[in-house]
């Protein structure tokens, strides 16, 4: 595997395409992600039109925290990338205007800069991100190109102009993305069902021993009443092989909520109450409590003034821990360590709903943006997450939720209807020529 490679690109904005190219970084021949909006060498004019957007996008994601004004125009906004209904069942393959913009600066030599530099090697290319595809396909690129999708469902922006000619081919985390491709025109030879890109070092060896046992720890601490497993005791024994003492390694930890803001930061106000409503916890150190400020500088400093002002200081890096990075790489490496302590994961529905997989419950904040809300769907299909109540009183809902077994339920859930082998599917294909790399047990 060490002498196949691919060159992997994302692009600077938020997190998701970036997370969903990390796990795949040991392909590229460089050993890390190419970023497409910022790279050295890009040519100012490509820069300008890359930046231009980004500030776009942040502004219109922070804009919905502001009251009937600013919820009506990231709404405006949302509608040029709204995914359509996807019943009845009808051809979608007309480009979107958002498309045909995209072609038209493409066509204008947007993107041939990267494309040129891509050709000095014959390898393929695997992107997180559509718009540097359909650069690479306009602009003659000479291996093969691969889009990995990070939602349970996407906008018609996803599919190239002409989808029946395109000789792009699409790596699908789940069925919805696969059957929504066909809707949009994408030739079924070009559609592989490989699930997302989980991090590897989450996951362990082949029968998934580090996800079993962080687990099984996690089952401990989400079922203390042991409801769920006195129900599911089989079903626990079955996929974790154990539930005793004695079965598979695990550690216990007290329990521990990580609260993860996305890429704009347009979540963290929520902080303040979260902090008012755990406080007493907290200070009698009964759980852990894991603020991700992401590479956020503002946003780290706004979690630490909280905390300064709920009287929390003393308990900052004993059970209140805050999580920032400098660059990106770093953040998802800390990040995905951090996830192996984890009970509960509270964030919105972005790309980590697909982290349910390695049986982690999510409580899901606000969506931004449509296709949060088809991810806050898929994710409450499966059973493996449950839309927030009032952070308010979080201190009284969420302990309700473990006291029941719920959230244990949940863990379970989607550790059993998530796919965990997205990174090996998505090299079978691309290197070895696999067309069913997913095995088909999963629901979703």
């Amino acid at each position: 595997m060490s002498e196949k490679k691919a060159w992997v690109v994302a692009v600077d904005m938020g997190y998701g395409h970036q997370r969903a190219a990390y796990p795949l970084r040991h392909l590229s021949p460089t050993g890390k992600v190419v970023i497409a909006n910022n790279y050295q060498g890009i040519p100012p004019k490509d820069f300008n039109i890359w930046h231009n957007s980004e500030k776009i996008y942040g502004f219109i994601s922070r804009l919905i925290n502001i009251p009937l004004v600013g919820t009506k125009l990231f709404n405006l906004y949302d509608q040029l990338q709204t995914i359509k209904n996807f019943y009845p069942r009808r051809d979608l393959s007309k480009p979107s205007l958002q498309l045909r913009g995209m072609y038209r600066l493409i066509a204008r030599g947007w993107g041939k800069d990267l494309v040129n530099y891509l050709n000095t090697q014959n390898i393929p290319l695997i992107t997180t991100f559509f718009t540097v595809a359909f650069m690479a396909e306009e602009h003659k690129f000479k291996n093969d190109i691969y889009i990995v999708i990070c939602d349970t469902d996407i906008s018609r922006a996803w599919v190239g102009y002409n989808p029946q000619k395109s000789r792009i081919k699409y790596l699908a985390p789940c069925r919805r993305v696969v059957d929504r491709l066909k809707l949009y025109g994408v030739k079924e030879e070009n559609i592989f069902l490989t699930g997302f890109p989980l991090p590897e070092e989450n996951l362990g060896n082949k029968d998934l021993d580090v996800l079993k046992s962080d687990l099984l720890s996690r089952i401990h601490s989400l079922d203390p009443q042991r409801k769920y497993r006195q129900k599911y005791a089989d079903t626990v024994a079955r996929f974790l092989k154990h539930d005793g003492e004695d079965g598979v390694p695990h550690s216990h930890h007290p329990l521990t909520l990580t609260f993860a803001v996305g890429g704009a930061g347009a979540q963290k106000n929520m902080v303040k109450d979260i902090l008012r409503s755990l406080r007493k916890k907290l200070l009698k150190e009964e759980m852990i409590l894991n603020l991700v400020a992401g590479t956020r500088n503002d946003v780290y400093l706004y979690f630490q003034d909280q905390i300064n002002r709920c009287g929390l200081k003393k308990q900052l890096d004993k059970n209140i821990r805050i999580l920032w990075a400098l660059e990106k790489q770093d953040y998802f490496y800390q990040f995905n360590l951090l996830l192996k302590t984890t009970d509960v994961l509270w964030t919105k529905p972005s790309e980590l709903v697909f982290y349910a997989g390695l049986g982690i419950p999510l409580i899901m904040a606000p969506s931004v943006g449509a296709q949060e809300n088809y991810n806050r769907t898929w994710l409450k299909t499966i059973n493996a997450g449950i839309s927030q109540n009032n952070p308010k009183y979080v201190s009284e809902w969420l302990f309700d939720w473990i006291e029941s077994g719920w959230l244990a339920e949940a863990a379970m859930a989607g550790f059993l209807d998530g796919r965990q082998f997205g990174v090996k599917n998505i090299t079978d294909v691309v290197f070895n020529g696999v067309t069913e790399p997913a095995k088909n047990y999963q629901l979703m």
